[in-house]
Formats: structure tokens, sequence, C-alpha cells
């Protein structure tokens, strides 16, 4: 089976845009890949954070990843920095990638915002360290959305490079992106032009996995629309980002396409069609909050499964990174 990778930041509760975006899509690739996932504490240090809940956080997207369907008996899965292939391999690419390639992410642009000069190196060099963590596991697929994807020919410049410079032909592969799923890209409920985030600072821009019942209904009866009703044809919801995103998310949790949605609920006003999305998250997303609070009410448990995960992902990647430290030149241990 094809080696598949994908990693989430603990940067707190998953909203329903990081479940149907990504998380979701991970869980049938354990049947048909040899699927590794990982929280990515390494990551979250790269911009500001608490380390006084960066444990607990870690903990708890675990346990998230775990309510959501991600089977540790069918995947490995497992946090960042215990296991130290991944800070291995990422100074060995500090040193492969070029700075020009670096000064073209956009994502550092965005994240960094006007005060560039106070943004932390990690962040500047993270798609180096996430170049490290596909190949530490020489993963072939990354299921990742459109705004990762620059991130992923970075990755595969950085490998190219290694290959080369060192006479290593082959060695690491070429990594190709895995594009899934019906909402791949939910947007917030305050302005259907900007992704769903945690890191907005308004709470009603996005459901939490975590939210109740009545959070829920709240949230989406306050979501953005405009005054028009629902279109008969997906065509219609071109100029209309927020119910484009409404209808999609329906269309996600359904499991049908939006096409299918407005179908059922072309012309109809958005009061009614809200209550319909409400009803249908709230009876989505309540068995996995109520998995998630059984794990987290066993710490003890989720730690273990974690450390089993990393003592698999360890034996894949620290051969693997052993072998490129010896390429490189390194004297061996």
């Amino acid at each position: 089976m094809q080696r598949v990778f994908s990693g989430i930041q603990p940067s707190g509760i998953p909203t329903l845009g990081n479940y149907l975006g990504a998380i979701r899509n991970w869980v049938p690739l354990q049947d048909t890949h040899d699927a590794i996932y990982c929280v990515v504490d390494l990551h979250a240090i790269t911009q500001p954070f608490d380390p006084k809940t960066l444990a607990t956080q870690t903990r708890e997207m675990a346990a998230a990843l775990i309510a959501c369907g991600l089977d540790p008996k069918r995947c490995i899965l497992f946090v960042q920095s215990h296991v130290h292939a991944h800070a291995r391999l990422a100074w060995i690419f500090n040193c492969v990638a070029r700075l020009g390639w670096l000064n073209r992410m956009t994502q550092f642009k965005d994240k960094a915002g006007k005060d560039r000069e106070a943004a932390s190196s990690g962040l500047y060099v993270y798609p180096n360290l996430m170049a490290a963590d596909i190949l530490a596991y020489k993963a072939v697929l990354v299921p990742v959305g459109d705004d990762q994807k620059q991130h992923l020919e970075l990755a595969n410049d950085i490998a190219e490079k290694f290959n080369h410079d060192f006479g290593a032909e082959g060695f690491f592969p070429r990594i190709e992106p895995l594009i899934q799923g019906v909402a791949a890209r939910v947007m917030s409920l305050r302005d259907g032009t900007k992704k769903m985030s945690k890191s907005d600072p308004s709470d009603q821009s996005r459901i939490n996995l975590t939210d109740d019942a009545d959070a829920i209904a709240l949230k989406i009866r306050r979501a953005r629309t405009d005054p028009e009703p629902l279109p008969e044809a997906a065509a219609g919801l071109e100029a209309r980002a927020e119910a484009r995103n409404l209808v999609g998310i329906l269309a996600a949790i359904s499991g049908t396409t939006p096409e299918g949605v407005l179908r059922e609920h072309g012309g109809k006003g958005f009061g009614a069609f809200k209550e319909v999305l409400a009803e249908a998250l709230v009876a989505h997303l309540s068995p996995i909050q109520a998995e998630m609070r059984r794990l987290l009410d066993d710490p003890a448990a989720v730690d273990a499964a974690l450390r089993h995960g990393a003592e698999q992902a360890a034996a894949i990647a620290d051969p693997i990174v052993t072998e490129a430290e010896r390429i490189v030149g390194f004297l061996p241990r």
C-alpha cells in the first residue's frame, strides 16, 4: 500500500473546517493506505503559544482525532516531538533549501503579517520541517488543502536537490497531494470569502467540534447570508459566497452534493434551511463529542496510545533519517 502522511497542529479544539476539510477524509485512508498521522507540536511553537496549555491541547487534539474515527490499531498516530527523526532531518533540509525558495512561500507572508521582522525563524523555515515530516517516512501521498500545495512543491524541490547534490538519486521519493472531499474548504460563518479558522477572533465565525447543540444552532442562525432564497441550481451560488458555504457544509455532512442539497431546498429562504443545517450538524457531531469526552476522562489511555504510535513511527523514520545522515557524511553514532 502507498504510504500517506498528514499532520495537524494542536492549536485548540478542531473546527468543523478541520473536520470536513481534513480529518474526516483521513479516516478511510486507514484501510486503503499505509497511514501515518501526527499531532505537530513542533510546528505549534513557531508562533506565539502558551507552554502551560500546549500539552493539554496536544492531548485534546489526539482525542479529537480518535473520536473522529482514526483508530490507533489501523493507523500510526503520534506526537511529532516524540519522534526525534523529524528534527534531525529538518536541520539537514534547512541546509538544503535555498533562501529564494522560502522567500516565495505565501503562507509565511500571511502568518507573519506586517511585522515580518518580528516573526520567528522557525515560522520562516516551517516548510522545511513539513518536508522532513513527510520524507522521514518516504511518504508519497499527503492529503492537503489547496493552501498547502505550495509547501509540497517545496518539499519536492528539497528532495530532488538532496538526491542530486549527494549522489543519492531516488533516495527520497516524489510527493503528490491528495485532494479529497465535497467540502474541502469550509469558510467562515461571518465572511464566506475567508477560511474557517481557530485563529479568528470571533467564535461566531466557526463551529468547534465541542460546541453543544444550542451553540451550534445559535451560530448557524447568526451565520451571514444574503436576502435572496436559495437557488435551484449550483450555478446560482457562484457569486454568493455565504450561501455556497452553507450549502457545501450540509452537502458534506449529509453525504450528498451541493446539487443534491439544492434539489431539496432550492427556492427556500435561509430561515428554514438553517434549521435543517443546524439539526444535521448536531446529529452528526454529537457522537464525536461523546467519544471525545470519554477519551479525555482517561488521559493515561490516550497518552499510552500516543506512545505506542511514536514507537511505530520511530521504527520507520529512524532508519531512513540515519541513512540520510550517512549520505550527508555524518559520523555514525
